[in-house]
């Protein structure tokens, strides 16, 4: 028996078979393999048994664009990397620029554009990361049919429950926190019929509008 378990354990840790010949990454858009490889750090000739696949992962983690990692083994000889990248919701202006930010607060990348579409985060809080503001507005955002989205042009996120959005032509809607996304956009489909300039749906059962 103990000779077995030698032989497994010098086939698993010492043998020059079952080391890591090939590194797969996967999910990856907007950022090079190779970044991703060098940053989990796990170099070819590696016993497959001795990876901390964990640690690895955790490496990649740092990353900003990334927002989970996992490592896995695929015997005999193959690392597979896989990878959710975030997903940029909001703008923020910043000296010339413009640091695109998700639903957490993580600048993801930086861009000389606004991207068309994307709202602006105006009156950004100090603090972006974790900002309750922030993730609260994203989260209202992904959620608003796509024909109401796409008049938003910029966003205010002071905290979670003082969300406002500013629309085309100069239209402001309060919309206070998340929840009864569906009756605050109901109602405010039907008050967008008046042409007003101004709408609080921030409590749909008592909404009101003006100009």
């Amino acid at each position: 028996m103990l000779a077995i378990l030698a032989g497994a354990g010098w086939a698993l840790l010492g043998s020059s078979l079952l080391v890591v010949r090939h590194e797969k990454v996967t999910g990856n858009r907007d950022l090079g393999t190779s970044t991703v490889l060098a940053v989990a750090g796990i170099r070819p000739g590696t016993p497959m048994a001795s990876i901390n696949t964990g640690a690895a992962a955790r490496r990649v983690e740092q990353i900003a664009q990334v927002l989970t990692a996992t490592v896995s083994r695929s015997w005999p000889d193959t690392v597979v990397i896989t990878v959710q990248m975030r997903t940029p919701a909001l703008a923020v202006a910043s000296s010339g620029q413009f640091a695109l930010i998700d639903g957490t607060g993580v600048i993801v990348r930086w861009s000389r554009r606004r991207p068309a579409g994307m709202p602006l985060l105006t009156q950004p809080p100090a603090q972006l990361r974790g900002s309750g503001g922030v993730r609260a507005a994203v989260m209202i955002l992904a959620r608003l049919p796509r024909r109401l989205r796409r008049l938003i042009e910029s966003v205010s996120a002071q905290s979670a429950n003082a969300v406002t959005f500013a629309l085309r032509g100069g239209v402001t809607v309060v919309w206070g926190g998340p929840g009864q996304d569906g009756a605050k956009v109901a109602e405010l489909t039907v008050l967008m019929r008046t042409r007003a300039h101004y709408y609080d749906v921030s409590d749909p059962v008592t909404a009101v509008t003006q100009g």
